[in-house]
């Protein structure tokens, strides 16, 4: 009994010392961009919210993961598969 309350102990002083991130999820705060390819139109475009794949003829051209749109669309026009 007394270990388990030394151990809940540190792990609250680990928490405390962390600034309350230790056991809470970190949030995204960094934009994402990524490519995605319209099989139907055969066109691609810059998303900046995760793109869902159970869509048909929405698919993920590229695993990458772009900080900023600019890097985003200089990828996609660099891709074979989005040429126009």
């Amino acid at each position: 009994m007394k270990r388990s309350l030394l151990c809940f102990g540190f792990l609250m002083v680990l928490e405390i010392a962390s600034g309350g991130r230790a056991l809470a999820q970190s949030a995204r705060t960094t934009a994402s961009f990524y490519i995605v390819l319209n099989s139907l139109t055969n066109s691609c475009s810059v998303v900046d919210k995760t793109p869902r794949t159970d869509t048909p003829n929405i698919t993920v051209a590229s695993d990458a993961i772009y900080k900023t749109r600019a890097e985003a669309e200089t990828a996609m026009n660099m891709r074979p598969s989005c040429k126009r």
